[in-house]
């Protein structure tokens, strides 16, 4: 059967979609269209090749990558057609196949999945009880170290010990893992390593899946780490029809565990896969991807290949070197908003990308100033809310009163006189008698009669044997009940809402509005698991969390891989920022750094605006910055631009390119046009009045304060302004 859609895919892409059984990989450049072939991909082997979908096995990264995948196969053929297939993360798909084959696990069906907050939480716990020297030994960097371990399919008992650091991480190392099999739990890192070591150590088990899946697909190859390297290459062992898609290139997670090198383990294992390169882009204006190969082009070892696109040269990419981070800001903003005033982008087209979360603060504070919304990716997503946290873990615990983590949460939330004194004992007594602290809580709800209810003093058995009541009550309904119908019970029996409804504030509202909210999604959950609920909410990725408002976005260069924007703002291109001060002593980092910036500018549709400060670091103690060596590997040619100083990027033309495109730059000026009290109107924020005006670098530069935004500082030359009145 011939699919229509395979006669609209350019020859690179028609080869992917029906390339041949065996190894293949597809390196597929920015804007290429990987998962259009990708889906069509998985629609040619069922409907052509007549491969049943459920010995199909088609892994990403992000739930809504998944999401989408599914849902464009279902398009192309019918939810029947794709029935069975098995399409989801690597986390999600490997905590299924551990559920499924717990009896060989240290942990039973229904573990429960440590958050980031759990894990750092817990090894803090250690260190304080091993009695180390928490500011030497910081739980986050211990916990990384720990992490990297097991993306290299380290145990405990194999971590290897070179400096008296490391023979801390591993004492601190092997408590955590006894630690959360004790909880019945796993971290993230378990879940991939647990299912590799399975597949690895089971030849039955290996089989099974192996067989099962005749094809297996994974996207964003270049972001794998080695246990899904190794996890990918087990499922593929019987039928050997491993379909990667990914570009080294845009390999920028170095810092999580992904490992690049994974293409190159790939060619060594499949020596026979043919390679195949999607070079035609979709998204960017040649200009940008011109841009782009000459940042690429310089990093070692790669792969070549020449990005093309046929929707023309486009507008040349705008320099801006502002006078400080706080002018930096302000550009941004204003630009945004005279694009948006010009009619040709809406404010969502628009994207604000900065090398680290820190960088927003200014950015967004010149937002609120211009009173013009924004959305924020990253910081603060809601399911990193302290209520909404609150109430998914009481939910963990009452399915699970092993889950130390969440006991430790809320077991005195709100207070109820269980102070860090009682929680000891309790952790005392449960070890003394080989059990854990909410198997105690559990028998403590007896009161007098629990043999553990002297092993505290009065003031703390009395709250402990409370709140133990209302856990054996919550653990009963979770047997039964929905997710829906548990929540509201917790939520009352500890009067959560008069706890975070302090008064009648805005932000009083907001939480429980969030509260709420998860509410909605617990009622999505009827017909569900407790289970699911909790596994799913535990893998949500903050892409996930996008809204739809029509706002510009905020975000970092990691989280803008797989985004794309009509127009883009880098900025911070000072060096020490991009590349970052930490990769200057490490050729691999800075080839890191390389990458992410040119990730960044092939998000970009139409505009590309690069911007860098001369002086950084806050009004009065700002230090010089400068310009980001990258800068030199784009050609000059493709640059336009002026800085409110007079300097320019290697000469580039000095005008300023909007849409539409502005007159010409007037004369230099050597004196005032304006001067203090002078009332004027700008087209865009009205009537505001001249504070301050000075001539310097050839323009005059005015302070002016608007009704509508309050003050501004602004170009003479390029404000457009018109004096309605004297002062």
């Amino acid at each position: 059967m011939e699919l229509d859609f395979i006669n609209k895919l350019n020859s690179q892409q028609r080869s992917a979609v029906t390339a041949a059984n065996g190894p293949v990989m597809v390196v597929a450049g920015p804007g290429s269209g990987k998962t259009r072939v990708l889906t069509q991909r998985i629609a040619y082997l069922i409907a052509s090749e007549g491969v049943r979908p459920w010995n199909i096995l088609a892994v990403t990264f992000t739930n809504k990558a998944a999401r989408e995948m599914g849902e464009r196969v279902q398009t192309m053929l019918d939810s029947q057609a794709t029935e069975g297939m098995m399409l989801g993360t690597f986390h999600s798909i490997c905590a299924r196949i551990l559920r499924r084959e717990s009896d060989l696990l240290p942990v039973a069906h229904n573990f429960v999945i440590f958050d980031a907050d759990d894990q750092q939480r817990l090894v803090k716990a250690i260190i304080r009880e091993l009695n180390l020297n928490e500011k030497l030994y910081r739980a986050n960097s211990v916990h990384a170290s720990i992490s990297r371990a097991k993306n290299e399919l380290i145990s405990a008992d194999d971590y290897p010990v070179n400096t008296y650091r490391d023979e801390v991480v591993k004492r601190v190392y092997a408590e955590y893992q006894r630690r959360l099999v004790a909880s019945n739990a796993v971290d993230f890192d378990d879940i991939l390593v647990y299912a590799t070591r399975l597949l690895e150590s089971n030849s039955s088990v290996r089989e099974k899946y192996a067989q099962r899946f005749h094809h297996v697909l994974v996207d964003e190859f270049q972001d794998t780490n080695l246990a899904q390297y190794a996890l990918v290459k087990q499922l593929a062992s019987h039928h050997r029809n491993l379909f990667c898609v990914g570009d080294p290139d845009q390999s920028v997670y170095g810092w999580r565990g992904a490992d690049y090198r994974n293409i190159r383990r790939f060619e060594e294992d499949f020596p026979d896969a043919q390679t195949i390169l999607l070079e035609q882009n979709y998204r960017s204006r040649q200009n940008i991807l011109d841009a782009a190969m000459g940042v690429i082009n310089r990093a070692h070892k790669r792969r070549k290949k020449k990005l093309f696109s046929e929707r023309g040269a486009g507008e040349k990419i705008f320099f801006y070197e502002a006078r400080d981070d706080y002018g930096e800001a302000s550009f941004v903003v204003d630009s945004i908003a005279q694009l948006v005033a010009s009619g040709e982008f809406e404010p969502k087209d628009c994207a604000v990308m900065y090398r680290t979360n820190a960088m927003s603060r200014l950015i967004e504070e010149a937002f609120l100033q211009a009173r013009l919304p924004y959305k924020l990716v990253g910081a603060q997503r809601f399911y990193g809310r302290r209520e909404v946290k609150d109430v998914i873990a009481f939910i963990r615990l009452a399915h699970n009163p092993a889950d130390e983590a969440a006991l430790a949460r809320v077991v005195n939330l709100p207070p109820r006189g269980i102070g860090e004194k009682t929680l000891t004992t309790l952790h005392l007594v449960a070890r003394q008698n080989q059990t854990n602290a909410g198997d105690i809580l559990l028998d403590l709800a007896r009161g007098a009669d629990s043999p553990f209810y002297k092993s505290f003093a009065g003031r703390a058995a009395v709250p402990l044997a409370d709140f133990g009541g209302m856990l054996v009550k919550w653990h009963t309904l979770s047997q039964t009940a929905t997710t829906a119908e548990l929540f509201e019970y917790i939520i009352r029996d500890v009067n959560y809402k008069e706890f975070i409804v302090e008064d009648d504030s805005e932000e009083s509202a907001e939480r429980w509005e969030n509260v709420q909210e998860l509410m909605r999604l617990a009622q999505e959950y009827n017909a569900r698991t407790i289970d699911e609920f909790l596994e799913n909410v535990a893998l949500i990725a903050d892409q996930d969390t996008l809204t739809d408002a029509n706002a510009p976005t905020l975000l970092t260069l990691h989280a803008a891989k797989g985004l794309e924007f009509g127009a883009v703002f880098i900025v911070g291109l000072d060096d020490g920022i991009i590349p970052h001060s930490r990769s200057f002593d490490e050729q691999e980092q800075m080839e890191e750094e390389r990458r992410l910036f040119y990730v960044g500018i092939t998000r970009a549709k139409d505009r590309l605006y690069l911007l860098r400060a001369i002086q950084r670091g806050g009004r009065g103690m700002a230090e010089e910055t400068y310009p980001s060596r990258f800068l030199n590997d784009i050609s000059e040619d493709l640059l336009v631009g002026k800085t409110r100083t007079g300097r320019s990027l290697k000469s580039a033309p000095a005008e300023i390119r909007w849409s539409p495109p502005t007159p010409p730059k007037p004369a230099p000026v050597s004196q005032s046009l304006y001067k203090a009290g002078t009332r004027v109107a700008h087209p865009l924020w009205g009537e505001g009045i001249v504070l301050d005006s000075r001539v310097q670098d050839g323009d005059e530069t005015l302070d002016v304060v608007f009704e509508s935004v309050g003050i501004k500082r602004l170009a003479a030359s390029l404000a457009n302004l018109k004096i309605v009145g004297g002062g």
